[in-house]
């Protein structure tokens, strides 16, 4: 199921697309799209209309999460339900909570390696989230948090340690 997707790659660093990319073909992703900037990378979702987006939260013209809250604005934007995973060296809670709160599927930090960037392309692509509206929020439906991990058989946990579902 990872052959036929295809990625687009948002990063205004030129070797980090290149990694990116390496680590995209490595694991079976056949087109692999590239945009240097948040102006670009919506021109090349109009353009090629990808499967997935991968974004840095750092970008000139347009960052990260000025990018994402275009991107979920139906009406507005023609492919407000596209999968976003945000890629930042930027691992600070404050961030993946507002990358959350602003509608990314997933979040990542650099550097990232093949197995992570599989296994999130793998669970947005077999576990897809239906997209919501949930007053101004537009976005993957949030995931349920657990408030007792003891009486639940299945838990997953977020990196700060937050039980999701």
């Amino acid at each position: 199921m990872i052959q036929g997707l295809s990625v687009l790659v948002v990063d205004d660093n030129q070797y980090m697309r290149k990694i990116v990319r390496n680590l995209l073909i490595n694991i079976g992703v056949r087109k692999v799209y590239e945009a240097s900037d948040g102006i670009a990378g919506l021109d090349a979702i109009r353009i090629v209309t990808p499967d997935i987006a991968i974004i840095d939260w750092e970008l000139p013209l347009l960052n990260g999460a000025e990018f994402v809250r275009i991107v979920r604005s139906p009406g507005v934007f023609p492919f407000a339900d596209i999968p976003i995973i945000m890629l930042s060296a930027h691992g600070e809670r404050w961030r993946v909570v507002e990358a959350v709160r602003i509608g990314v599927n997933e979040y990542l930090c650099k550097p990232v390696s093949a197995q992570a960037l599989l296994d999130r392309l793998t669970s947005i692509v077999a576990k897809p989230r239906r997209i919501v509206q949930l007053g101004d929020y537009y976005g993957p439906e949030p995931r349920k948090l657990l408030t007792d991990p003891v009486t639940t058989p299945s838990i997953a946990r977020a990196p700060n340690g937050t039980v999701l579902n």
